[in-house]
């Protein structure tokens, strides 16, 4: 479960913004979109879901691209640029994208995650120098780095590593590291890498293989980042369909049912010549009981297919305590089966694992206080002097004041008044009057 998310000097996210996945305090009301976990002694009080709003190029974004992007760099371990190409999300690929591109001078970029996994309570923070926007030449370097676990530091990485409290981690350790604690440290120092995450090279072969483990499996699986999403990339980061078959999940089918769907099933194509996967709709010829097969965008409308694609992702969630997060979630997707499917995050007796749903978009129909709390809506706005971007929630604005927020309130309708800001007065008109002035002959 995800608790807390931050950045610095990612893209327009210039100063830090912090995404926060957990109950702010003083708030009230749909107390069944929390997930509690005791932890020690206290309660920790989880948001089931969240939603984003804000104009065009404000940064929302941005901010699952800088999920992915986090993601993408611990999984494979290093600051370098990814060997392979092709994600939808250039900056996980090409780190020099990243870097605010009004600096002149290299500001370092930091992350830091907070998430419950396996009843544990994880901390990871990473600063990384790699150069100012678009400098692809910048010898790059971690400057810090570090692992918490249960609020004790395990490691903590500056210019040298410093490993700390391992009694907290004791059952995930090898065996060798109680019979040769500081000649294992020697070697963690001496093999330090500059480019290269500690967690994911020398924790991970001096340390603990195991706790590595979950927490890349974490960030593989669990951590469900869909920026600009496609079917081909959803297949391939989420689904292991063997090869050659017809890949078809039943359940899925039994939705897109409910969605509307005609074909007789829908599903991924794969191929002994090709080396991705196609979502097809797939039919059956009642006369000669053949399976014929037919690209899914020839038959299906877009709305269709993305239902189809997030779907299986929407189980997964649920069924493994995922966190999904999707940019534009909602895109030619009924708000009916979007309702519902929030509702699903939100009913105590489905979501048993503390699966959660995250995404951003321009409909108003979710800033209901019948939906969601107003700890779980959340804006970017984007100043439009400094281009630079800002991240707060609805829950910030407190409950008292000129400026508080109550419970039962019209969101939508203070929304569109300008009362929480992220939102924009946009007015084509006099573009068209100059235009129409033009044709007709007259001077502006």
């Amino acid at each position: 479960m995800l608790l807390q998310f931050k950045i610095k000097n990612y893209k327009s996210f210039l100063e830090e913004a912090e995404f926060s996945m957990e109950a702010a305090p003083k708030q009230k009301g749909l107390d069944y979109s929390l997930s509690n976990i005791k932890f020690k002694k206290k309660l920790i009080k989880g948001l089931s879901s969240s939603v984003i709003y804000g104009p065009n190029a404000s940064g929302k974004t941005n901010i699952i691209g800088a999920m992915d992007t986090l993601r993408s760099i611990v999984l494979r371990g290093n600051i370098r640029n990814a060997e392979e190409k092709g994600s939808p999300n250039p900056a996980a690929e090409l780190l020099e994208l990243i870097p605010n591109n009004t600096l002149k001078k290299a500001n370092p970029v930091e992350f830091g995650i907070i998430f419950m996994e396996n009843d544990l309570l994880i901390k990871y923070e990473l600063v990384i120098d790699i150069g100012t926007f678009l400098e692809d030449t910048h010898e790059r370097k971690v400057l810090k780095e570090t692992l918490c676990i249960n609020e004790s530091t395990i490691f903590h990485r500056e210019d040298k590593v410093k490993v700390e409290n391992l009694n907290v981690i004791k059952k995930y350790l090898l065996d060798s590291v109680e019979k040769n604690k500081e000649g294992i440290g020697q070697i963690a120092v001496n093999s330090l890498n500059p480019e290269e995450l500690f967690l994911m090279n020398g924790f991970k072969l001096l340390y603990s293989q195991s706790l590595v483990k979950m927490i890349s499996e974490w960030f593989a699986n669990k951590f469900m980042v869909i920026y600009r999403a496609d079917s081909l990339q959803l297949i391939k980061r989420f689904s292991d369909p063997q090869k050659p078959t017809v890949y078809i999940e039943k359940t899925t089918n039994e939705a897109a049912e409910l969605f509307g769907i005609n074909s007789n099933a829908v599903g991924y194509v794969v191929g002994d010549d090709d080396t991705g996967a196609k979502l097809c709709s797939i039919f059956k010829n009642e006369k000669n009981k053949k399976i014929s097969t037919m690209a899914a965008e020839l038959f299906e409308s877009y709305g269709t297919i993305r239902f189809i694609t997030i779907f299986p992702l929407v189980l997964k969630a649920i069924l493994t305590g995922g966190t999904l997060i999707v940019d534009e979630f909602d895109a030619s997707i009924h708000p009916m089966a979007l309702m519902n499917i929030i509702n699903i995050f939100h009913n105590d007796d489905i979501n048993i694992h503390h699966a959660q749903l995250i995404f951003n978009t321009h409909n108003p129909i979710f800033l209901n206080s019948n939906i969601f709390r107003r700890d779980e809506i959340k804006f970017v706005e984007r100043d439009d002097d400094t281009h630079l971007s800002i991240l707060y929630a609805l829950s910030d604005f407190g409950t008292t004041g000129d400026k508080g927020v109550r419970k039962h309130e019209d969101y939508m309708k203070h929304y569109f008044v300008s009362e929480y800001g992220a939102i924009k007065d946009i007015d084509f008109t006099p573009i068209f009057e100059e235009i129409m002035n033009q044709e007709r002959g007259v001077e502006s």
